[in-house]
């Protein structure tokens, strides 16, 4: 790693965007900060940034970098309020369930990585839609039980520092009073609009006024069942969601649009804080989520690959692209050894990544050539992957950072809304390669000195942990974080037995790979990765402190300064 500490130890914007932070603004500044004589000057705001991009002028304060831009400026303004990591990160999901209910309804699931400064812990938690006790003969559409709501108001309740109501109500603002459809949101609806306009409650819910067809970019969107939904979560509390009325309504609504979802399993539900997977390297520690959001195993196992004796850091640059594409490939075929149907694992987190284990995994690589997946032992196994997924990272000042990633393992779930909820509902795990194994985010630490360093979490599939990778390991090793993100990427997942490259990579990486006898295949993009990254660690170094959105996507990376 070559931010300096470690050195020494170790040798796009959207054109509605000003409109949306401005509704936005007005919003929070009622809400959070007792009026503001502007929108664009509470927000600070002047011409509107390029989504994916935020500079760092003044002190770092801390930041956030999601999927969707709108969420991420609720989050920024929940740090600008005093709120933390787990303030911030809590918003954000809300507002996510708002603003891309497509993979963060409040009918679906996910994972965080949590480190909290003062304890100096760091934590997986682990708040996976379930599989419900039963699934009766008349659900054409099976669903999961919900665990966003549990698992942010653990993460709220453990670390947090505002008021539940004061995270949870710019999401049922928004919702009440509308937003603006983002791209992001906009491009996941236009993938699915047809399925959608089938069904009369999402059709209602996700229509234009007109009736021709879907909401589209820079639309207003409002969601009055939902708004309830938050409004009620808000005032009495998340359990509302598991028991009582409230749950009592959903089950019944559920059972109604052809799910699956019975009372018992909402109050049986529980989130579950969980060790992560460590990988050491010098004084730094890259924790990441354990099974099963099995993407967390394997970067874990990729990470490990890369610096056991020193081995990214002292291969030539023209040697490096291919052993990314050979140590995803050997912890894909792992893989196949470890995970079991639904992602949990036969092995213990932490043998994943031993040092026998790891050596064992490397002995079969070659520097000069490519070794047939077929070849290793275990070989790499086919299986489909569900791609639909969330993510955002957050930080705050004191270097206590949130890392998540969200899914309700379909594109929009089973595509039905809960009857006057306004909920979503997530698909059942299990079937087609839906579930959470594309999951898996991180953060680095030196609990050395207790020193934030980086936090990321990506989507895409099977595509997410090489993707996250792609990007953390340059930075981690001297490289430019600006220039980690826009660098094309490499994939191998095991089968089929291709490289997958980003259009537009060099000729020069290209031909390194086919001269090692890499079967290469041109793709558009490998995932979307959002990160955190402070070059000499904070809370002590916060001038070298930046976040980033993935210039892939349409999301929005925000800076706290002072």
């Amino acid at each position: 790693m070559r931010f300096n500490k470690f050195l020494n130890l170790i040798g796009s914007d959207q054109s509605s965007e000003g409109r949306g932070r401005r509704q936005i603004a007005a919003v929070l500044c009622a809400l959070l900060l007792g009026g503001c004589a502007a929108a664009g000057d509470a927000l600070g705001l002047g011409e509107p940034e390029r989504a994916g991009v935020a500079g760092v002028v003044g002190t770092f304060l801390g930041g956030v970098a999601a999927d969707e831009p709108r969420a991420a400026l609720v989050g920024h303004e929940i740090l600008r309020a005093g709120g933390n990591a787990a303030d911030a990160a809590t918003a954000v999901y809300f507002a996510l369930a708002v603003t891309k209910p497509s993979s963060a309804s409040l009918g679906g699931g996910g994972v965080c990585v949590v480190e909290d400064i003062e304890t100096e812990t760091t934590r997986a938690l682990l708040f996976l839609a379930g599989v419900p006790r039963t699934v009766p003969p008349t659900a054409t559409r099976p669903s999961a039980v919900p665990g966003n709501v549990r698992g942010f108001s653990a993460l709220h309740a453990k670390y947090g520092r505002l008021r539940w109501a004061q995270v949870v109500a710019p999401a049922a603002n928004m919702a009440r009073f509308g937003v603006e459809v983002s791209r992001a949101f906009a491009r996941d609806l236009a993938k699915v609009e047809t399925a959608l306009l089938m069904e009369p409650e999402t059709r209602r819910v996700f229509g234009r006024a007109d009736g021709r067809g879907l909401v589209r970019e820079g639309d207003i969107l409002v969601q009055g069942d939902l708004a309830a939904t938050l409004s009620l979560l808000r005032s009495r509390g998340p359990g509302s969601l598991y028991q009582g009325p409230m749950a009592r309504r959903l089950a019944a609504a559920v059972e109604r649009a052809g799910g699956s979802l019975g009372l018992e399993d909402l109050r049986a539900y529980a989130s579950v804080w969980r060790d992560t997977i460590k990988v050491t390297f010098g004084p730094g520690t890259m924790h990441l989520a354990p099974p099963p959001a099995a993407a967390g195993a394997v970067a874990a196992e990729m990470w490990a690959m890369l610096v056991q004796d020193g081995r990214y850091e002292d291969v030539a640059d023209g040697e490096r692209p291919h052993l990314i594409v050979e140590t995803a490939l050997r912890a894909f075929a792992d893989r196949a050894r470890w995970m079991r149907g639904d992602g949990t694992s036969t092995v213990a987190p932490e043998k994943l990544v031993s040092e026998a284990r790891i050596t064992s995994l490397m002995a079969s690589y070659r520097r000069d050539r490519h070794v047939p997946a077929a070849e290793l032992d275990p070989a790499p196994v086919a299986r489909p992957e569900n791609p639909a997924a969330t993510s955002f990272v957050v930080v705050d000042g004191n270097g206590s950072a949130v890392a998540c990633a969200l899914t309700l393992n379909n594109l929009f779930g089973t595509g039905r809304v809960a009857k006057g909820t306004g909920i979503l509902m997530a698909a059942l795990p299990g079937q087609g390669g839906r579930g959470p194994i594309s999951l898996g985010p991180m953060v680095v630490m030196s609990h050395k000195d207790n020193q934030f360093y980086a936090a990321a979490a990506a989507s895409g599939g099977v595509a997410a942990p090489t993707a996250m990778l792609n990007v953390m390991a340059p930075i981690l090793f001297g490289g430019r974080l600006d220039d980690a993100m826009s660098a094309k990427r490499l994939h191998h997942g095991g089968v089929p037995d291709l490289t997958y490259y980003e259009q537009g990579i060099s000729e020069t990486v290209l031909n390194s790979l086919t001269g090692r006898g890499h079967r290469l295949a041109p793709t558009v993009a490998l995932g979307l990765v959002n990160v955190a990254f402070c070059f000499d660690g904070l809370p002590d170094e916060p001038q070298t402190c930046a976040v980033r959105a993935d210039p892939r996507g349409f999301g929005l990376a925000k800076a706290v300064e002072e």
